[in-house]
């Protein structure tokens, strides 16, 4: 079966990617409107985060920030106060605080839309063997809310709650699709089209034919676009105004699949994205200014 195989264990771990790709998909920040030390603060956060395990020294975020150890100390030591990190020893090295996990329950329960997928994404993951995903959709960018791991061994470690690229991210492309070509083009002058593998999509011509393509088939495909060995195939979701407000998405090794598995599955992934649709009260259809009309089939099972 696609993305299965229980003799061994297959980790895909791509926190550096989609953190870089979050900082870059949300621009340039306005000097003008930014507080210095509020940003170092969210930087070291940010860093503690994307480090070992076992936290960083004070000389090792120093090092990596550019500034010194006496900004670095009182940045700790005010953060640890109030919750946001805590320290260990020896060093003492300095790891995210508890006072994060009760922000991210708060903002999960305001934000419901990934408890809510659930059971549909657990559904489409027993189905084909996969881990599956939500996003919504993020000024055009896919951020993560909720994941499923597809059963057996093979694990897709990602983090959630982080904006990824959408050119090379099939829930990415799959919300790119749903907007005109002049939009696709404004995101892409923001965000860029930076290169991950050899088969990333590095030209606007090319991802306005790739969005085409996703457009008449009703789901997107990342054929190891962001991960040389995985592949993804994503499908849209809108709400009630008719705008599409995220993506679910499936993910596996990639494999030598005849067509028609391939299509099996993009309308496996498309019907669980409707069955999102159906929850916000929208219907498979993208936004008015740009409408893509997409019939549900019933897709035939996977296995």
């Amino acid at each position: 079966m696609f993305g299965r195989r229980k003799q061994w264990s297959f980790v895909v771990s791509t926190d550096s990617n989609v953190a870089a790709a979050g900082r870059v998909a949300t621009g340039a920040p306005d000097p003008r409107y930014t507080v210095g030390s509020v940003a170092r603060a969210l930087g070291l956060l940010d860093l503690v985060a994307e480090g070992p395990i076992e936290g960083l020294t004070v000389s090792e975020i120093s090092r990596a920030l550019g500034v010194s150890k006496s900004t670095v100390f009182a940045l700790t030591h005010t953060l640890a106060t109030w919750g946001y990190l805590r320290a260990g020893g020896p060093g003492p090295r300095y790891q995210l605080g508890l006072a994060l996990v009760r922000l991210g329950d708060v903002s999960s329960d305001r934000l419901p839309l990934g408890p809510r997928c659930r059971p549909i994404l657990r559904e489409l993951s027993t189905r084909t063997g996969l881990t599956t995903r939500a996003a919504v959709n993020d000024a055009c960018q896919p951020v993560f809310l909720e994941r499923v791991d597809a059963p057996g061994a093979i694990r897709f470690h990602t983090p959630l709650g982080v904006a990824e690229l959408a050119h090379v991210s099939s829930a990415g492309k799959a919300i790119l699709a749903t907007l005109s070509d002049e939009q696709v083009a404004t995101v892409i002058a923001r965000t860029g089209l930076p290169w991950r593998t050899p088969k990333t999509i590095t030209s606007l011509a090319e991802l306005l034919s790739d969005l085409s393509a996703t457009r008449r088939r009703g789901y997107a495909v990342d054929d190891e676009e962001d991960v040389e060995g995985v592949f993804c195939i994503g499908a849209a979701f809108f709400d009630h105004s008719g705008a599409c407000a995220g993506a679910i998405s499936a993910t596996g090794i990639k494999r030598d699949l005849p067509a028609r598995a391939v299509e099996d599955l993009g309308l496996a992934v498309r019907a669980a994205a409707d069955q999102v649709s159906e929850l916000l009260r929208g219907t498979p259809h993208a936004a008015p200014e740009h409408p893509i009309t997409i019939t549900t089939p019933a897709a035939p099972p996977l296995r």
